[in-house]
Order: structure tokens, then sequence, then C-alpha cells
């Protein structure tokens, strides 16, 4: 035995049941272990039995060999869980050798496997009323993820819960974290800090605006906010085009307003307002009908038809068009006429990269400059129309404007700071943790005097509806599912702060426009897609504002292992961190074959010959000859002039293949109700 142990650096002894176990290490390698039982002597506690462990058997071995190796080790240690009279007896049996010992604290877990693990005030991690080394307790998380119901954390979230765990030296804080715990020193992701870049501010005495305007702007502000000084200093009332980029609440809407509000006044074109939404667009109408209804005559064009779902009736003639991109192309593709238009503005830009309706933004872009340059060939006095593009998160900002062919507003100011929390939990355990939020957020009070409120975010108007029942607090529903009246009522209550909570869609999340002070993303998924990191900043941007709140607060309630449809490659926790960490993504508008056809399509209706015109300068790079190719390979163009089969296919916004289908249903004598039947039945597949 002498000869196998050799030199020996530590000796190990720790109670176990009955007797100890030792641990022989050399150069911090276990070389073996063995089990020890002493029994008393006239000279005190000696060695009685000793066994060494090999996998499931135990050989005998003479006890004076254990005496031999605690005299060739380096130091002996004796853990500092074994029991105080355990403790004493071996300690008196080492005495009477006259071996020196230290009683350390070692790791539980470590020692009970036969391995010498010291810990210290700064490693020692608790759980369960004693310590463990990190080792182990990265071990016991690991195999608490493996058994919870909440599935297996991934990446960089069990990254985080490391980190936490290491941070806090508490297993059980961690534990309860997993279990949707709203501990807030860990579920405390990061802060954005308010930011505020230092800008010589237009006094609004100064301004040259049509003399009610200028009256009206006079009484509200004194100056005007730093990125609506920076659009007046870089030429926006000299009728330049720009893309304005800045933080939600900091201002930049009324850039666009005042440019085509005077311009109407002044009678150089009406204002089209557009966005991408029918509820943004209500609001909008609303909110410009209750301002400058007295002055201007205002009207909302969201679809085809001529009656709006607010009963209003669109009129063409208004001074002010409030309109969703489809409502204002669907009228270019159908040669109405939309009078002499003195201002475009563009609100949510950065839809231009989004798969479905980026390309139909991009075009009807094109289209409306089109429009407006023929009108102003057609009319003497008539200039065309000055665009200011709005947006809150553009990765690519100096290209975009490039492309655009418009001056850069860039204004990197965050008027509160904003704290991003995370918790995990399942899909039944977070309605339960969204109402003790939503709770603590309405119980609280900024210094401005406004009671916290919160807007959830969720992946469907199910969802919507299920979270908002079990909600304590009073709160309501949002989403594109109720009708408008309804709509309005939410939002009339909850800028009364009635509601403590409204649970709206990740779909309605750009432009909302309600004062919250808290963000809590019930899911981080818009329908069956995760949300991209603009989407994601877009709505976090939604929390704190500068006239009501002190800082807003944001919360991902992430269900570890989760996806929301088999076609998911990430999981929610692996999709979090991505979105608290991300870049965010450049504005790009990309064409597949379908998009090129039906944006290229949409200019030979409008322009015909010039379409090519058109799709050279949208932001995308569009194929034009192969979209051209196709259209009339399908009949949907001869020459240059649209056939009826592609006028109606443009008209109704179809894609070839959705055009395709329907052809192929009436062809087989389908009736029009079995028709819609099977269209829908087709978008579930």
């Amino acid at each position: 035995m002498s000869q196998q142990v050799g030199t020996v650096d530590t000796l190990f002894l720790h109670e176990s049941g009955d007797d100890f176990l030792a641990v022989v290490e050399r150069d911090g390698e276990r070389v073996f272990r063995a089990r020890l039982e002493l029994k008393e002597t006239s000279a005190g506690p000696r060695p009685a039995k000793f066994r060494v462990v090999r996998g499931s058997t135990e050989e005998p071995r003479d006890p004076s060999q254990f005496v031999e190796i605690a005299r060739r080790a380096s130091r002996i240690r004796i853990s500092e869980q074994t029991s105080k009279a355990r403790r004493k007896e071996l300690q008196e049996m080492l005495d009477g050798y006259q071996l020196d010992a230290l009683v350390v604290r070692t790791c539980r877990y470590c020692a009970s496997d036969g391995r010498y693990s010291p810990i210290t005030e700064e490693t020692a991690v608790k759980t369960d009323r004693e310590y463990i080394c990190p080792d182990c307790a990265k071990r016991e998380l690991e195999r608490e993820l493996d058994f919870s119901a909440s599935g297996r954390l991934t990446g960089a979230a069990q990254d985080r819960l490391e980190e936490l765990l290491l941070e806090t030296q508490d297993l059980d804080r961690i534990s309860n974290l997993l279990s949707g715990g709203l501990d807030p020193d860990l579920t405390k992701f990061d802060t954005v800090s308010a930011t505020t870049d230092e800008v010589d501010l237009v006094e609004t005495s100064t301004l040259d605006l049509h003399p009610e305007l200028q009256r009206r702007v006079e009484d509200r502000f004194d100056t005007l906010l730093p990125v609506q000084s920076l659009s007046v200093d870089n030429g926006l009332f000299e009728g330049r085009d720009q893309l304005v980029v800045s933080a939600t609440a900091t201002g930049k809407t009324l850039v666009g307003e005042l440019a085509g509000l005077d311009r109407a006044l002044k009678g150089e074109g009406k204002l089209l307002f557009l966005v991408p939404l029918v509820a943004l667009a209500n609001q909008k109408h609303e909110d410009f009908a209750d301002r400058y209804g007295d002055l201007l005559d205002v009207t909302i064009r969201v679809g085809a038809s001529r009656i709006n779902d607010d009963g209003n009736r669109f009129d063409p003639n208004a001074d002010i068009v409030v309109g969703t991109y489809e409502g204002i192309d669907h009228a270019l593709r159908t040669g109405k006429d939309l009078g002499d238009v003195g201002t475009v503005v563009i609100d949510e830009v950065h839809t231009l990269k989004e798969e479905e309706r980026g390309h139909r933004l991009d075009g009807l872009i094109s289209r409306l400059k089109y429009y407006c340059e023929e009108r102003a060939q057609d009319r003497s006095g008539y200039d065309g129309a000055q665009y200011v593009y709005l947006s809150a998160t553009v990765g690519n900002p100096e290209s975009l404007a490039e492309r655009l062919r418009a001056t850069l507003i860039e204004f990197e100011e965050r008027p509160v700071p904003i704290e991003r929390h995370v918790t995990f939990a399942d899909g039944r355990e977070k309605p339960d943790i969204v109402n003790k939020l939503v709770r603590r957020e309405f119980d609280s009070k900024s210094s401005k005097g406004y009671r916290g409120q919160t807007i959830v975010f969720t992946n469907s108007r199910r969802r919507c509806h299920e979270i908002s029942r079990k909600l304590e607090y009073d709160s309501a529903p949002y989403h594109a599912g109720l009708d408008y009246g309804r709509r309005k009522r939410v939002e009339r209550q909850f800028g009364n702060q009635d509601l403590a909570a409204v649970v709206t869609t990740a779909a309605l999340a750009a432009g909302v426009d309600f004062p919250a002070s808290q963000v809590i993303f019930d899911s981080l998924a818009m329908g069956i897609e995760w949300l991209s990191v603009q989407e994601f900043e877009q709505m976090l941007g939604r929390a704190g504002r500068p006239d009501y709140h002190d800082k807003g607060t944001v919360y991902l309630l992430v269900e570890p292992d989760c996806t929301y449809h088999n076609s998911m490659e990430m999981t929610e926790d692996e999709v979090a961190f991505k979105l608290l960490k991300g870049e965010m993504e450049d504005v790009l508008t990309h064409y597949d074959e379908t998009a090129a056809a039906e944006e290229t399509l949409a200019n030979v209706v409008v322009a015909g010959k010039r379409a090519k015109r058109l799709n050279d300068r949208m932001v995308g790079d569009v194929p034009t000859k192969h979209a051209l190719g196709k259209l009339l390979q399908w009949e949907f163009i001869d020459g240059f002039e649209p056939t009826p089969l592609g006028r109606a296919v443009c008209r109704h916004f179809l894609s070839p293949s959705d055009a395709f289908r329907i052809l192929d249903l009436i062809r087989s004598g389908t009736d029009p109700y079995g028709l819609v039947a099977e269209m829908e039945l087709q978008e579930e597949r």
C-alpha cells in the first residue's frame, strides 16, 4: 500500500454514517478513498478497520496502513460538517500519533462523494440551511431544471442563472426565481439609463407658421423639444424630406404634424398621415379631429370601403387624411384622386423590414411619389409633396435615409430610465405573476402624482382575454378584433387611470398610445414568429413617459424550453437573452419572386411603362426583368398594361399563389362561401 500511495498532499476525513470517509489526494487529484472505523483502546481511539473503496466493492487493508498514509500527508483536514463528538474522536486518534489536523468548512455534497472541496465565505453557496461549493450548486441547479415542470434552460438563460447563483451564493433564491419569483434584485437584468443630447432648443415664437397654427403652438409650448428643434434647424419648413429617428415619447410625431398642418393651412396641399394599423389610424384621426377639426377638415381611409369602422365616410377632399398604408395604396391602385398632397408622414417606417408588409410600404412610397410628381406636372402652382418618415427603431439610419433620399434627423435620447427584468415561469403560472406585477405597479405613484399602469403584451387575442380575466385590478383586453367603440372606451379608461392594465397583442405594439409605466411580456412571440430586436425595442419603449413617470419597468416572463409553433427554431429562454443583448436590425426590404411580382404589378397598374422607374427608386432591390417576365407568363399584364385579371389581383392585394388558388376554386365550381372557407383554412395550414 505504501508503495502505491507515495507522497500524499491531503488526507481528508469526513463523518459518513457510523464510520469515516477518508479521501487521499495528490496534486489536486483523488488517489483513492476508503472507509475508516475507529475503536476505543486503553491509549484512546485507534484505527480498527480500513477498507479501500473500489466502485461498489470495498477491499480490506491493515489499519496500520491508514497511520502510514496519515504520516505521509502534507496536511490533514477534518470536515466541519462532522459532528463535534466524532470530530473529537478523530482529533484524539491523530493526537495519539502526534499528527496535526485542521477543521475546515467543506462542501458536504463533495465530501459524500469522496471529494475534498474546501469552501470559504467568498465561495460557499447556501442551500437548505447548509453550504456547498459552486460546482455542486451548479449541478443542483441543473438537476432542478431537469425535473422542473418548466423544462430545461438553454444557452444564455442558464449562463444568467449561474451568474446570479455565484453572485447571490444562495441556491434557494435562484430556485424561487425558476418558479416565477419576483425578487427585484434577482430579476433585474439591467437599467437602460436616461440620456439627453445637448441641443439648442428652438423657441416657438421664432417659427414662421400660419398665424392660427403659430398661436396654438405658442400656447402649448415655449420651446420645441430637442428632436423637433433639430428637424426645424435642418430644413423642415423649407420642404426637405426627413427621416426622423428618435425614441418613443421624444416628440417626433409633432415634426410631421407641424410641417403638414402649416402647408395645409397655407393652401399648399393636404396632409397624409399614414400608419400601419387600423387601430392607430383611428386613434390618430380622433387626435387630429379634436385638436385641429375647427381649422381643417379631417378624414380617415383605412381600406377599400368608403365607410370606415367608426361610421365616418371617407372624404377625398379633406385637408388631413389619416390612413393605413393599405388604405391609401388601395386608392392609388384603383386610380382614386387624392387631390394636391403637400405633406406625407409615414409613421413606423421601420415596417419596411417586415416580411409581408415591408414590400407593400416600399411600393406605396414609390407610387405616392409618382402620383405627386405627375400631379405637379399637370397643375401649375403645385410643387409636389414633402415626405417625413418617423421611427423609434432603425439599425441603419444613415443608409435608410440615403435610400429614401431624405435628411437624417437622429436624436438618441431616452427621457426616463428603463429597468429590464427577467423571471422564469410556465404558461400556467404567468397570469398569476402578471397579476402580482400589475397590483404592485398600480399601488405605487410617481413623483408626478400618477399611478403605475401596465401594458401586457401577449401573442394571441384569446390569451388577451384569458389574462385580463385573471387580473384582480380593473383591466381590459385590447386587440384588432374589438370594434372601434370598445377600443376607444379602453383608451379613454386607461388615460383616466381607471384601468390598472391593458392586455394587448404584440401586433398592436407599434404606436399604441397608452401612457404606461410598466410593460410585461407574457410572450416573446408575435403570432408564431419570435419578436425581432426592433419589435422588442419598440414594445419596451412604451414603458415610462417623462411627463408621467420617474422610470419605466419592463418584465420578460420566460418559459424555459418553450416554443409556440413547431416551425420555431429557438426556445423562449434563448430568445429572451438574444433580444436583451441584441443589436438593432437594419431596416431593409427584401424581395422574393412573389413580393417583386406584386409590387411590379401595382406599379404597372399605376404608372404603365414607367413602372421600371418606380421599381428602381424603391428601398429594396427589385428584380424588375424577372418580375415582368413572370407577370407576362401569368397573364397579369399585356405589355405594360394590366389585364383584367392583373387589375383584379392588384386591387385586392393578392399574391400570385392566392390568385391562382381562387381561380382554380372558381373553375371547379366552388360557391363563394366555400371559396372563402377554403382560403381561410389555407391560412391555418
